[in-house]
């Protein structure tokens, strides 16, 4: 039987590096958005999120599912430490709709040091940089129509997002600590639970493909282009939702486990 480092890459679609390079680290993390969904179906389907390890390859290795931002993330520190490399789980604290932040632990990101660098991966915030960026202040990104910058603010460093030649946008901030998995906990099941969290208002399930994303919500399934070009399906009734879930994401949906 294949081992459990093995099964990850299988899913991930890409060979085991023979280096844990900055090199590596870019394919891989740009694999793991084309190949693994996020999206808050278990809140839905009634299925208990669990962070260990063990629980995080269950859900998304073997059954082909994705995850909330703790989740893919967490299991993507996982991998890159089988790998050989160096990772810490840093806590984010999302900008809301209103300009303020969210509490700390909303948000999970990870510091990977590779190459004699330190690297920002995030293969949990939807759309968003699809290969690491230096983790430095001033360090930017440009990936098609979107620009990433780092810069310092709230004692940490602040992720900020520019479409051409639009204002920054502040994404997230980030506290540059080393946290543990188990710290993450309660705000992952704040999300899961609480009629407050925007993840319980509604299904999701998204992922980054070659020429874009591609969503699925309650009532649509939304293409975007990587020029910004979007398309809009609608779903009119479950058995159809059902059907997109599974030709988009090769997710079958599932009853409810209470």
């Amino acid at each position: 039987m294949a081992s459990a480092i093995e099964r990850y890459l299988r899913r991930l679609g890409v060979p085991r590096p023979a280096v844990a390079d900055a090199e590596a680290l870019l394919r891989l993390h740009e694999a793991h958005l084309l190949a693994v969904p996020f999206e808050n179906l278990s809140i839905a389907w009634g299925e208990p999120i669990a962070l260990d390890p063990t629980s995080l390859r269950r859900k998304i290795v073997d059954r082909g599912r994705g995850g909330g931002c703790h989740e893919l993330n967490g299991l993507f520190a996982w991998g890159l430490r089988e790998l050989g490399y160096e990772v810490d789980l840093l806590s984010a604290r999302v900008r809301r709709d209103d300009g303020n932040f969210g509490p700390p632990f909303d948000h999970m990101c990870l510091r990977v040091r590779a190459s004699g660098g330190a690297w920002l991966a995030d293969v949990g915030f939807g759309e968003s940089f699809r290969r690491p960026l230096a983790l430095e202040v001033a360090a930017v990104r440009l990936e098609g129509r979107f620009a990433y910058a780092l810069r310092n603010a709230g004692g940490g460093l602040e992720l900020a997002r520019r479409e051409g030649h639009g204002a920054w946008t502040p994404q997230y901030r980030i506290d540059l600590a080393p946290r543990g998995l188990e710290e993450f906990a309660p705000m992952c099941a704040f999300h899961e639970s609480s009629p407050e969290a925007p993840f319980t208002k509604g299904r999701v399930c998204t992922r980054a493909t070659e020429w874009g994303r591609v969503t699925l919500t309650d009532r649509a399934l939304v293409r975007t282009t990587l020029q910004g070009e979007r398309t809009e399906e609608p779903v009119p009734d479950e058995a159809a939702w059902t059907a997109a879930l599974r030709e988009q994401f090769g997710i079958e949906r599932r009853v409810r486990w209470r």
